[in-house]
């Protein structure tokens, strides 16, 4: 039997809550497929699943709220699911679909469950077992915290970060009713931001980035393409950033309880600042090897999802470096605090006009200033100036950023 679970979507996801089954009892699914819809404190995420198979049971009902790690839903593996008896799969399938009907659609939040299996007995003692998110219960064995002593502020007396965070420091987080998304949001990203500054040791760096030829090329670029194709400086500057990474493998990746993952592809985590306040930052995937016209298609979907409360949890659980963009809100630049477990982030400002020295000519140009945070468990300062040094110099040749349309503007000019 399959187990699927609550994936943690994202560092600072402790519970989400089921809104929506988009599967039954003797369904087949594939990866990849959208099963379900869970409300976290940031967004309405479309869960994925990423095992085949044929669905045995949904464990959970709609309305829930639950831990990261519940147990969701039990499937058949393929070469079981082939030999089930029809008859069998048919039952379990209006049984299902009788059990969805009943339930509403979007219903009062329930018990935060905790991570079970559906054989796990319902006596008195099991349903006093103290509920302890994961992501609690590993921060409470870093700062040698006892969980079992603690006054849960969650759901159902549920401990969370915040509670671990309290115990620590000598305060009491007192619980608060009602489902308050920005509260909770900000909750969720001190604790999250608390936690990186306290157990990753970052360094930053920045460096000045002449654009003037990269904003020129871009506009001969622009030229060719109809209005609502244009490419923006962020999609040229996600790209600069994912080749960049190939000769800094030590900055793209996971910091684990393992050590250090290196990532081999680079799923770029966007900082995307949400209408009412918060900000999510989910991934656009395999950012090195797409062309420039579909890095902007993917970026203005993201987030247009991203403010509509609309996005998958591959791209919230994804991310292997995180880039923020903070050039619009007219900031020169932006030190950014690093999202665990990844182990960096770069931060962009403002492009504005500034006397610049090239050769022996003084002329006005317009600079950026790109800067790094990035985690000492893992790089130095060595390797972050190198980083920036190749980012800087593939702004300086901003055809390599797309040799396709490159090598057709020359095409063009030649004739």
């Amino acid at each position: 039997m399959i187990r699927f679970e609550l994936p943690a979507l994202g560092a600072d996801m402790d519970s989400g809550t089921l809104l929506e089954w988009r599967i039954k009892p003797g369904e087949r699914v594939h990866r990849g497929q959208v099963v379900a819809v869970v409300d976290t404190s940031k967004a309405a995420v479309d869960v994925e699943i990423w095992s085949e198979g044929v669905v045995d049971e949904l464990v959970v009902q709609p309305g829930q709220k639950i831990l990261v790690g519940t147990l969701l839903a039990t499937l058949h593996p393929p070469e079981e699911a082939a030999v089930l008896p029809t008859t069998a799969t048919a039952a379990h399938s209006a049984a299902g679909a009788a059990a969805l009907a009943a339930a509403p659609a979007r219903a009062p939040e329930h018990t935060l469950q905790a991570p079970t299996d559906a054989a796990q007995p319902t006596t008195a003692t099991a349903s006093r077992r103290r509920w302890v998110s994961p992501a609690a219960r590993r921060r409470a064995q870093a700062l040698d915290i006892d969980v079992e002593v603690l006054t849960g502020s969650g759901a159902q007396g549920s401990i969370t970060i915040a509670d671990v965070e309290a115990a620590a420091s000598g305060r009491t987080v007192t619980a608060t009713p009602g489902t308050d998304r920005i509260r909770d949001m900000r909750r969720a990203i001190a604790a999250a931001m608390s936690r990186s500054k306290r157990e990753i040791p970052h360094y930053y760096l920045h460096e000045t980035v002449a654009m003037g030829t990269a904003l020129d090329w871009l506009a001969r670029r622009n030229a060719d393409l109809p209005l609502t194709a244009r490419i923006l400086p962020a999609a040229l500057l996600l790209k600069a950033v994912a080749l960049a990474l190939r000769r800094s493998p030590a900055l793209n990746g996971l910091y684990t309880q393992s050590g250090f993952e290196p990532s081999g592809a680079v799923h770029a985590g966007v900082a995307i600042a949400l209408r009412g306040g918060g900000l999510v930052a989910p991934a656009i995937h395999h950012v090195a090897d797409k062309p420039l016209e579909q890095l902007m298609r993917e970026l203005l979907d993201l987030v247009k999802r991203a403010r509509a409360g609309s996005l998958r949890s591959s791209e919230m659980s994804d991310p292997t470096i995180t880039v923020t963009n903070l050039g619009d809100q007219g900031v020169e630049s932006v030190f950014g605090v690093i999202y665990p477990p990844q182990v960096a982030l770069v931060g962009f400002g403002r492009i504005t006009a500034r006397p610049w020295l090239a050769g022996p000519t003084l002329q006005s140009m317009p600079l950026l200033c790109a800067t790094l945070a990035a985690d000492h468990r893992v790089s130095d300062g060595h390797q972050g100036a190198r980083f920036l040094a190749e980012l800087r110099e593939l702004l300086q040749r901003p055809q390599a950023l797309d040799p396709a349309a490159g090598a057709a503007m020359t095409s063009r000019a030649v004739a």
